[in-house]
């Protein structure tokens, strides 16, 4: 059964954890402005449209603190809110919704509001739109613009070489050619792997790229294939630590779970796949001995094979836990 993604809630993950570097991709001239040591992201804000009846969620508004140049007349703080929402299905009159939450915003704060919508939707292609116009006769009244990241016409190559978090995860949902799937998910593996990131930010971004980048049978050659073609050790290395991660997480979950007995068999799939990495192809005698493990066993040896770099690590182990 294909896994259900809340959408929203692993968007507004990366950009709340990763909201500088966010600005720095798509808004450079406002990040260069902003003081970095000084914005907040604010408490959840809701609009009701009473029309409809209906009551909207706001997905991410932050304050943030403009730095004014020292020969500029009142240096000192300027404040405006920057208000990020995300859209994962084409959605009528949307500009319309980005104006009215604006004009909230800017009636609650009465400081500036950058306003920034992100389309992460695969279809349509159409653009969307990026102002709200009302117009009458002899009159322009209203010409609201917002900025617009609209994904499905982003070419993920035209970001392969940016040292930016968001870059890395975003790419996996950009205009991706069918045959190009596994070779992006590596890309942006890599990506990631040359940031030096913590392990929790990590694992945000591997996270965010898994879940819009799962593979079928024939693509997952084709990345074991990629990973193995990387030239440079230390990043090989540490895309397959990321890769062995989502492995050891998936079947954790599913002992958590309380395992069957077909699911046992498909956790032995994943571990032997995570050995196959690790350590190379196995041999009929060690593939015997990995089937005669238990339940708990596998998920010892799962996170002891995160450590594995050669044949011996294995068959060290498993003389350890295992009587042949």
């Amino acid at each position: 059964m294909p896994r259900t993604i809340d959408h929203d809630q692993l968007f507004k993950q990366l950009l709340s954890t990763f909201f500088l570097e966010f600005l720095d991709l798509f808004a450079p001239e406002l990040a260069t402005n902003i003081d970095p040591d000084n914005f907040e992201f604010l408490p959840q804000e809701y609009f009701t449209d009473l029309i409809a009846g209906d009551r909207r969620a706001m997905d991410l508004v932050v304050r943030i603190n403009l730095r004014r140049r020292p020969n500029e007349p009142d240096a000192g703080k300027v404040w405006a809110i920057v208000n990020c929402e995300h859209q994962s299905s084409s959605e009528a009159n949307f500009n319309r919704r980005m104006f009215l939450y604006f004009a909230q915003l800017h009636r609650q704060y009465l400081e500036p509001v950058y306003p920034i919508a992100i389309f992460s939707f695969d279809e349509p292609k159409r653009q969307e739109p990026d102002r709200y116009r009302v117009r009458l006769p002899g009159l322009d009244i209203l010409d609201f613009n917002f900025l617009k990241i609209q994904l499905n016409q982003l070419n993920w190559r035209d970001f392969l070489k940016q040292k930016n978090p968001v870059a890395a995860a975003l790419m996996s949902k950009m205009k991706i050619d069918r045959q190009d799937r596994a070779k992006v998910k590596v890309e942006c593996l890599r990506s990631i792997a040359t940031l030096k990131l913590d392990p929790a930010r990590v694992s945000i971004l591997s996270g965010f790229v898994d879940s819009y980048l799962t593979l079928n049978a024939t693509e997952e050659i084709e990345f074991d294939t990629e990973v193995a073609s990387i030239k440079k050790e230390s990043e090989k290395e540490q895309v397959m630590q990321i890769v062995t991660s989502w492995m050891a997480q998936g079947i954790e979950q599913g002992i958590e779970q309380g395992i069957e007995q077909g699911e046992q068999q498909e956790a032995l799939r994943l571990v032997s796949r995570v050995l196959q990495r690790r350590v190379g192809e196995l041999d009929p005698e060690v593939s015997q001995r990995l089937d005669r493990l238990s339940v708990s066993q596998l998920e010892d040896l799962l996170d002891a094979a995160l450590d594995f770099t050669q044949i011996g690590d294995l068959t060290g182990w498993l003389d350890a836990h295992q009587r042949s």
